[in-house]
């Protein structure tokens, strides 16, 4: 989640760090590594969606927003040479092969599609 008053490209790498990688438990120089490769990544991401998201917390008087970024690796040089470490509160971190098939929570299922719309992608 997006703390008060920061940026959300600061949360992205935040969240990534913390729940992906585990950065909170991670000796000071690997969080240094692990900080120089997210950092490059994130410099080269692009918006698919931001707004409303269809989740079962929402109420009448409250809702969830988000924004979904792609991070693309074609060469499997960056985010395919990171070694996922769940972390924060994360359980089971790992890389998945994509289908439509996926059961994921709330609108997740569309930011995938979008995505792979944007790449020409079969869906």
């Amino acid at each position: 989640m997006v703390d008060a008053g920061e940026n959300i490209n600061v949360t992205l790498k935040r969240e990534f760090s913390e729940e992906a990688m585990n950065t909170l438990e991670l000796p000071p120089d690997q969080v240094e590594k692990v900080t120089t490769q997210v950092n490059d990544l994130f410099q080269h991401g692009t918006e698919v969606y931001r707004g409303y998201v269809d989740d079962p917390r929402n109420t009448d008087n409250s809702w969830i927003e988000t924004v979904a970024h792609n991070f693309h690796d074609d060469s499997g040089n960056s985010v395919g040479a990171f070694t996922l470490n769940a972390g924060d509160d994360a359980i089971g971190v790992k890389w998945v092969d994509i289908s439509q098939d996926l059961q994921l929570f709330a609108s997740h299922l569309d930011f995938i599609k979008k995505v792979a719309d944007i790449h020409g992608c079969h869906w």
